[in-house]
């Protein structure tokens, strides 16, 4: 890699670090009774209020005027809201296992709905990844509600990466992120107001909401320096940090074969570093 690459690939990995790292205060506050709406709320507000002065351009008001834009962050926000719910029950890790159900989704919609072209190699390490899913999940051998919810948090997710490609030409990216932020908290107010906590943890609302934007920003930078396609791989850094921090701050450890599942994802995941790059059918 040039110099550029390793800066964009050591931006990223510091982003992907950054977003389990915002899901560990969301665990703890959803561990503690509190309403994964809230949490998800107040992630996306307090991220708003922090970017906005920022980045904020008359821009964004016409962006805001695409049903295209809606639709995607709509899509995050069922993410969001899914996660938070499965990491109430589940370790964090085991979670994040189960949640890398989506890159391999968006590959398919990508194909199907994008019109990219797909690699035999790139088909073959998904499915590799997809045997990783169902050794974290375990389905019919142990697979919790918890695990469902992280799964379907994976399919909204895998839509929302298709998404973010189909509106990319839309505006700039960090236009992009503040209108997910916008509408985030727009759409989710009327749950998260009527699910405020009595004794609100702001400091542990703070940790979610800017490690959350600050991840997504760093990608944002890391996009720019490098494509999409080049970066992919380090995606998957999220679960390298997800089990680092279920250690620390909550002592739990995924099973053995739980643990064998991560690293399948992970391993068949950052394969595709070392593929050529594939191109790409202009969308329709």
């Amino acid at each position: 890699m040039d110099r550029s690459l390793l800066a964009a690939a050591a931006i990223m990995s510091f982003g992907m670090l950054l977003i389990p790292f915002g899901d560990t205060a969301g665990k703890i506050m959803t561990n503690s009774g509190i309403s994964p709406f809230f949490v998800a709320w107040t992630r996306y507000a307090v991220g708003l209020l922090v970017l906005i002065p920022f980045v904020w351009q008359k821009r964004v008001f016409q962006l805001l005027k695409n049903w295209r834009i809606w639709l995607r962050s709509a899509l995050q926000v069922m993410t969001i809201v899914t996660i938070l719910t499965a990491l109430s029950t589940e370790p964090i890790a085991t979670v994040f296992g189960a949640f890398f159900l989506g890159p391999m989704v968006s590959y398919i919609l990508s194909i199907w709905l994008l019109k990219e072209t797909g690699s035999i190699l790139r088909i073959i390490l998904l499915f590799i990844g997809l045997a990783g899913v169902f050794l974290v999940v375990k389905p019919g051998f142990g697979m919790t509600t918890g695990l469902a919810w992280a799964l379907l948090s994976g399919v909204f997710y895998g839509a929302f990466l298709t998404a973010s490609r189909w509106v990319a030409p839309l505006g700039k990216p960090v236009h992009l992120l503040l209108t997910q932020l916008m509408i985030g908290a727009a759409i989710l107010m009327p749950l998260g107001a009527t699910h405020i906590p009595t004794d609100v943890p702001w400091g542990l609302v703070t940790w979610s909401a800017v490690a959350s934007m600050l991840g997504n920003l760093f990608l944002v930078f890391a996009y720019a320096r490098a494509g999409a396609s080049t970066l992919a791989p380090f995606v998957y850094v999220q679960l390298i940090g997800a089990t680092a921090y279920g250690v620390m701050f909550f002592n739990t450890w995924p099973d053995w074969i739980s643990a064998i599942g991560i690293a399948v994802i992970f391993c068949a995941g950052t394969a595709t570093l070392f593929l050529r790059k594939t191109p790409t059918a202009p969308a329709p």
